[in-house]
């Protein structure tokens, strides 16, 4: 059992910036994909990015050179630093964990998840 708890989301002006954390418990951290995903009212859960054991990272489209994921497996920590913020970023900003993954933009394929942080970004 892991657990993952979400923090830093917040409102924000459109061009600003948020870094968001998520610690996960467990001793194995380091040995696990860490994704993070957004919903926004009314729509399916989106795949934001996800960083590997090695560090290496993966993010969707729409925030590549905005968003940038980072992790320390010391802290058992995984960070999201969002920069240039837009409305359309607005959402419930979960971190989920995968001990294997083939499919990383899919959220079936993570084995657990935060209960999420709230994202607001006005125009």
């Amino acid at each position: 059992q892991v657990q993952l708890i979400e923090s830093g989301g917040g409102l924000v002006q459109a061009g600003g910036s948020l870094r968001l954390s998520c610690a996960a418990s467990g001793r194995t951290f380091s040995s696990y994909y860490m994704g993070w995903f957004r919903q926004a009212p009314g729509k399916e859960r989106e795949f934001v990015g996800v960083i590997s054991r090695s560090g290496s990272t993966y993010s969707a489209e729409s925030v590549k050179g905005r968003f940038t994921i980072s992790r320390d497996n010391a802290k058992n920590l995984v960070y999201l630093q969002m920069n240039s913020l837009k409305p359309e970023d607005t959402g419930v900003y979960y971190c989920a964990v995968a001990e294997s993954l083939s499919a990383p933009r899919t959220a079936n394929g993570y084995d657990y998840w935060g209960q999420g942080t709230q994202v607001t970004v006005s125009s």
